[in-house]
């Protein structure tokens, strides 16, 4: 049952203050708190005003005041601070209109589900993400005039194998050997544990918790599956959770999605299905691996937007150090039944209820509020316009002959190249005014300024292995 502000007040009874939780443009959470006495009907009611102009992606200096709206069925006890504090999720709204704000990642994707249902097509989509990361035990980096490096190490590091540690007990993880071994081999058993438990005491449905692939501590928590928005919230409270849990452990999680050479990325795998009521828009017992019609075209319209949904659900430069062809990566333009190799697969599933999709290529640094709305726009599209996937790829796409590989397309090779797509191929994202102009101008623009030309106009130390000499 959905919690009132009548239910909140009461929770706050028992905490110390109130944690008020909001996300900017890229896709980070922010926060600020006050004394649990402030927490009134009033506050639920008028809300609370902030400066939007230190938000990354919000206001110009001069139009700064903004306005944050609680959530109340989003509240939740954390079990991180030690002063006890009840969060509480808000969404932002533009204090002289108090309409909800254009370029808040949350009001996106609650158009989205709201322009759902105004299709008919379905009422309901559930997604499922698998988000991987890896916990750390001692990070180190600088980029200055001068110098650039990083220095990551880990004792699952395959690296530590010939060190001096007296003792070096043995047993790290050679690379791609992480899926998955038990302990000793495995030494962060106990605290993917504790994030489970930390994840479900603050209402998260957890369903498994595994070492993942790469050396050096690569780990997946699978949620179960939810609704568009409600899942974006549990992404972040995800995010969250391990990288406070990992650091209450004396180790430290990343999710970007390529911090190791040589070892397989972080990805985010996405599994969504439509639903109308009780019935599963994706399922045809006669259909290609039991899809429907509809989910067939939905898969059309995510290979045919792919490029510029990348902007959106890979949307790092560090994202293409992962998405690179001749590897395990999700990069080939096609779906499949089983198949790991397309960037769309059809889980062999046991009923009718667990028909669904994958969408492979996205990775955890995305804004999961802008992701999944993206995602949906462009399967909604793609049923609105019946766009044919083609055939399915029942094969390898890696180790395909050159003549038949080369018929596959592939997804583009950098932040810059999906960027210049989505400028290309939005309209569809604009439907139901779900996505605005000035949200994507303002995304694309701290994109382009911020991350890409700054990682473009930077040497990288292996450049010096290579051209020093010169």
């Amino acid at each position: 049952m959905a919690k009132t502000s009548t239910d909140v007040i009461a929770m706050a009874q028992n905490v110390k203050v109130i944690d008020l939780r909001f996300i900017d443009l890229p896709g980070t959470w922010q926060h600020f708190t006050i004394p649990a006495h402030r927490l009134t009907e009033d506050l639920f009611e008028n809300g609370l005003p902030f400066d939007g102009s230190s938000i990354r992606g919000f206001q110009e200096i001069h139009e700064s005041d903004m306005l944050l709206r609680l959530i109340p069925d989003s509240a939740f006890i954390d079990p991180i601070y030690e002063i006890p504090a009840l969060v509480i999720l808000c969404d932002v709204y533009d204090i002289v209109t108090h309409q909800p704000y254009s370029r808040d990642p949350r009001y996106v994707a609650r158009k989205a589900e709201a322009y759902l249902k105004q299709t008919g097509i379905a009422d309901t989509i559930f997604f499922g993400p698998e988000a991987e990361f890896f916990l750390f035990n001692d990070v180190r980096y600088s980029s200055s005039t001068n110098e650039s490096f990083y220095h990551i190490d880990s004792v699952e590091g395959w690296w530590q194998s010939g060190q001096n540690l007296k003792p070096n007990y043995g047993g790290q993880i050679a690379p791609k050997r992480g899926y998955f071994p038990v302990p000793p081999v495995d030494t962060q058993q106990d605290v993917r544990s504790k994030i489970m438990l930390s994840l479900e005491e603050i209402g998260i449905e957890m369903e498994i918790h595994h070492h993942e692939v790469a050396t050096a501590g690569q780990a997946e928590l699978g949620m179960r599956f939810n609704t568009l928005t409600r899942m974006a919230d549990q992404v972040m409270m995800y995010k969250y959770i391990v990288k406070n849990v990992a650091r209450q452990n004396g180790l430290t999680a990343t999710f970007m999605p390529k911090p190791l050479f040589g070892d397989n990325g972080s990805g985010m795998h996405c599994h969504q299905s439509l639903w109308n009521g009780k019935e599963n828009v994706f399922y045809d017992e006669a259909g290609y691996a039991q899809l429907s019609d509809n989910a067939k075209y939905y898969i059309g319209g995510l290979l045919k937007h792919a490029p510029a949904l990348l902007a959106l659900t890979s949307p790092t430069t560090n994202s293409y150090r992962r998405l690179v062809p001749g590897f395990e990566a999700p990069v080939n333009l096609a779906y499949s039944q089983r198949n790991r190799s397309a960037i769309c697969r059809i889980p062999v599933t046991s009923s009718w209820k667990s028909k669904r999709i994958e969408f492979r290529a996205p990775d955890p640094s995305c804004n999961p509020y802008l992701a999944f709305a993206a995602m949906l726009m462009a399967g909604l599209d793609g049923i609105q316009n019946r766009i044919d996937p083609g055939e399915p790829a029942d094969k390898d796409l890696y180790s395909l002959p050159p003549e038949e590989a080369k018929l596959i397309k592939q997804v583009p090779g950098s932040l810059g190249e999906v960027l210049s797509a989505l400028e290309a191929d939005h309209e569809f994202l604009l439907r139901g005014d779900v996505f605005t102009g000035d949200l994507l101008e303002a995304y694309i623009a701290y994109k382009r300024q911020v991350e890409l030309d700054a990682v473009r106009l930077r040497p990288t130390p292996y450049e010096f292995t290579l051209y020093f000499d010169c």
